[in-house]
């Protein structure tokens, strides 16, 4: 597996190949701590995300575990600001990621 450079993670490199979809909380959070996102996310003033081109859907439990930290970190608004995903293909990723913000951010209120 290789890693992207610099600001720039390709989920691409955390596929498995073949896959189609990325699902599940087990491994949004493996593509987390494999990314570096958090590190990354420290490093740079934008962050920019590239779904690959014949990926056809994300799922929100993914988005949810691979962005947890920088969303409760940043926010919703901060997290925009931030963040650039770019889909490659016809995927558009925007209804999964706003639902996986509001899931991350609706818990982190319910703890604290």
């Amino acid at each position: 597996m290789k890693l992207s450079k610099e600001n720039t993670i390709n989920l691409e490199d955390f596929r498995t190949p073949g896959a189609k979809i990325f699902t599940g909380r087990d491994r949004g959070k493996s593509v987390r701590i494999a990314s570096r996102i958090n590190e990354i996310e420290n490093q740079y003033d934008t962050v920019k995300i590239i779904i690959p081109n014949n990926v056809y859907s994300i799922i929100p439990s993914f988005f949810e575990e691979f962005l947890h930290d920088v969303v409760s970190k940043l926010g919703k608004i901060g997290f925009h600001k931030k963040f650039k995903i770019v889909s490659e293909g016809n995927y558009n990723p925007e209804r999964a990621i706003n639902e996986a913000i509001e899931r991350i951010l609706r818990n982190k209120t319910a703890i604290e």
